[in-house]
């Protein structure tokens, strides 16, 4: 089959087959939005705001103080903070000096966080107070020799600022707001190299070990600028995002932080991503850009107060980090008409791959088209060497400017997964006629059950239908017979009243009866990553306990 980019006739007006990049890299582009909109709000946490032309001056001064800690360009500072002013300063500080900022998950346990500190190798870590009883523990265990902390109380606003977190004198450590007071804010020259490793970002674990990606400065600045390009009818210097992805993750990192200070947008800060408080941010800073995960939208649908909101202000909810199921995309149609543009891709590339055109065709279940100067081909699951055609299932192959250039220290899992400057992604899915992409499931998860292949995601799809049934999540069990057999986890409405025999009759007038869940368990809840991604594997594994 020829390759062909079947999806460029969908691009809406204005948004470019193939963009004409520019040579920029993100800590000069953060100088450029400073002269632009100076005085324009970059970080908004609670009330509490950062200016463009003070974050630029911010940059320099924590630059200033991580070369005198003993960093120097390729060196790796470890990040494990939430959406807070100091990881945003933090990262542009280290990619400005040449640095290269290690993104971490401040959820992950000690046990999680040695593994990747010793996979990325990083001597300096940024955190929290709260999490510095753990930090001194990680020094005994990582290459990490010295600690800088920060609290959240130093950007509250004054009502909402406590005392913080007592630390004890230690000669390792340091208070992040001491050093910006010890530097002057004059510029710093930029040790940036567009072809050099910027960032590490760990892959979310969900099928298996995490490995530190390698991003380069080019990858995240062509994807940075791939996605602005998606949105031609924003404006520079005048738009919101509600920062709900965690700007450790590759959806935060590049589709909130990055994209927000190439654009000068204003990003509003969600620590901690609750429902009440999502629902104050919106009443408070009407965001127009409303990113979140699907566990995020399905808590929000659930209160009145939510649904009561006049969503007039939103120009798009962009759903990321899993396929946002159809009944949700009616939902929130009812309360806004602003496009709902689903984004899929995977931190190897970025991670931006396609997303839902911005004011064309949505077609919901699809995560939209290829964005421009992306390429996309299905190539078959088992060997790898055939193209499908439209309507076949495969594995998702990406190829473009955003694809990182490997693993760090990895040779061998990168081996696995990039050929000929493809990334094979280990998702299923297929193309339509017109080049929108459908996800079916992770090759991995996929059940052979009785000789036929089922994709879990198909499944779930259809629970979510049922008007009680709140998250769910299939996986293959072994069988003796079929060799492998259905089960699907429910969490319900509270207070609902249904059974197995009831979802087994739902599914069955929408299911192939080979694609019928077997076994159907009730739950309380479901194991989520801390992007509200749903973990199918975690649930697999407490299967295979159980055995």
């Amino acid at each position: 089959m020829a390759f062909q980019r079947i999806w460029h006739q969908h691009y809406p007006d204005g948004v470019p087959k193939e963009p004409d990049y520019e040579t920029i890299t993100l800590p000069e582009a953060l100088t450029r939005t400073a002269e632009r909109f100076p005085e324009n709000p970059a970080l908004n946490l609670m009330g509490t705001t950062i200016s463009f032309q003070e974050l630029d001056r911010l940059v320099n001064r924590f630059a200033r103080a991580l070369g005198d800690l003993g960093v120097g360009p390729g060196d790796r500072v470890a990040m494990l903070l939430p959406n807070i002013p100091q990881v945003v300063i933090a990262n542009y500080a280290a990619f400005r000096i040449g640095a290269v900022a290690s993104l971490n998950n401040p959820m992950y346990t000690e046990r999680e966080l040695t593994h990747q500190l010793n996979t990325s190798e990083a001597r300096l870590l940024i955190t929290l107070d709260l999490l510095h009883p753990m930090a001194v523990q990680l020094i005994a265990q990582t290459p990490v020799e010295k600690i800088v902390v920060c609290r959240v109380e130093d950007y509250l606003p004054a009502s909402m600022a406590g005392p913080g977190k007592e630390i004890a004198p230690r000669d390792d450590t340091f208070m992040f707001s001491e050093l910006l007071s010890r530097y002057p804010d004059d510029p710093v020259e930029n040790e940036a190299q567009w072809d050099a490793v910027g960032a590490h970002l760990f892959t979310g674990g969900t099928t298996g070990v995490s490995k530190a990606v390698m991003l380069t400065h080019a990858n995240m600045s062509c994807n940075t600028q791939q996605l602005r390009a998606w949105f031609p009818t924003a404006e520079d210097g005048q738009e919101k995002s509600v920062a709900i992805f965690p700007f450790f993750h590759s959806a935060g990192f590049t589709g909130v932080q990055n994209l927000a200070i190439y654009a000068g947008w204003t990003d509003i800060l969600v620590p901690r991503p609750e429902p009440d408080v999502i629902i104050q941010v919106l009443k408070n800073f009407r965001p127009t850009f409303f990113p979140g995960v699907p566990t995020i939208y399905f808590g929000l649908l659930g209160r009145d107060a939510f649904k009561s909101l006049d969503l007039g202000f939103v120009k798009a909810f962009l759903a990321g980090a899993a396929p946002l199921p159809t009944s949700v995309v009616n939902q929130l149609k009812t309360l806004s008409d602003a496009p709902v543009v689903n984004v899929y891709g995977l931190t190897e590339i970025c991670p931006m791959g396609t997303a839902t055109p911005f004011g064309g065709p949505e077609k919901p279940g699809t995560v939209g088209v290829p964005l421009p100067g992306t390429d996309l081909k299905i190539m078959d699951a088992e060997t790898g060497t055939k193209q499908m055609d439209p309507g076949e299932p495969g594995e998702i192959c990406f190829k473009g400017p955003q694809v990182m250039p490997g693993y760090y220290n990895n040779p061998e899992e990168t081996a696995k997964v990039l050929k000929d400057g493809w990334v094979y992604t280990g998702d299923i899915g297929y193309l339509d006629e017109d080049g929108y992409l459908t996800l079916v499931d992770r090759k991995k998860d996929m059940i052979i059950a009785g000789g036929y292949n089922i994709y879990p995601n198909e499944i779930d799809e259809i629970l979510y239908e049922h008007p009680q049934v709140v998250e769910a999540c299939t996986i293959g069990i072994p069988d003796e017979y079929r060799g492998e057999t259905v089960k699907s986890f429910i969490v319900t409405k509270q207070g609902a009243d249904v059974t197995e025999a009831d979802i087994t009759a739902h599914c069955k007038n929408k299911l192939a009866p080979y694609k019928v869940p077997k076994q159907i368990a009730f739950v309380d809840s479901l194991p989520k990553s801390t992007v509200g991604k749903i973990l199918r594997r975690k649930l697999r594994e407490q299967e295979t306990q159980k055995a």
